[in-house]
C-alpha cells in the first residue's frame, strides 16, 4: 500500500494545514485504504480510531456500539452534524444516493434476510467500494460493497445536506 500525501506551497504565503503523518499513516493501514491530500483526513482517524469496538444493540460508545450508534457519532466528530438514533430515521434524512455516485462520507443502508426490503443496516462510505459499519458478529470493521452479502441487501445510499 503506498499513501500519498502531497503538500502543496501557496504563493500568497500561508501555510497549508499541518498534518498528523503518523496517524494517518497508521489509519491508512488500518482500514486498507490509500489516503491522499484531497480527502477528508479526519473521517479516515475518526473511523480507524473505532475498528475493533465491539458490538452491542443499542451502543453509542467505544465500549460497544451498533450501527446507527456509530454513524451518529463519526457524523457528530467528523461533519459536526446530528444524526437520529436509528438506521430508518438516518435513512429519512438523506437524499438518495446511487452506488455508482457515492462519496466519502455519504451513508450506505442495507436491510437483511430477517428484514425483507426494509433498511436494517447503516454504514458510512469511504472510498475505493469501502465503508465501514458494526458488524453484529464482528463489532466495527471496514467492508467492501462488493461482497455478496452487501450486494445482495443493500438498498441505496444516502447523503446528508
Amino acid at each position: 500500500m503506498i499513501i500519498v500525501l502531497v503538500t502543496s506551497v501557496s504563493s500568497c504565503g500561508t501555510k497549508p494545514p499541518a498534518l498528523n503523518y503518523p496517524a494517518l499513516a497508521n489509519a491508512a493501514i488500518k482500514l486498507d485504504i490509500d489516503i491522499e491530500f484531497k480527502d477528508n483526513h479526519n473521517l479516515y482517524l475518526e473511523s480507524a480510531g473505532w475498528l475493533g469496538v465491539p458490538y452491542r444493540i443499542g451502543g453509542t460508545t467505544k465500549s460497544g456500539v451498533d450501527c446507527s450508534g456509530l454513524t451518529l457519532n463519526i457524523y457528530s466528530t467528523v461533519f459536526d452534524t446530528k444524526l437520529k438514533r436509528n438506521t430508518t430515521e438516518q435513512m429519512k434524512q438523506s437524499t438518495k444516493v446511487s452506488k455508482r455516485k457515492l462519496q466519502e462520507g455519504d451513508l450506505v443502508f442495507f436491510s437483511s434476510k430477517n428484514s425483507k426490503k426494509q433498511v436494517a443496516h447503516v454504514g458510512i462510505y469511504l472510498k475505493d467500494g469501502k465503508f465501514v459499519h458494526a458488524s453484529s458478529s464482528k463489532g466495527v470493521i471496514v467492508s467492501k460493497l462488493n461482497e455478496a452479502y452487501y450486494k445482495k441487501y443493500w438498498i441505496r445510499g444516502g447523503r446528508v445536506n
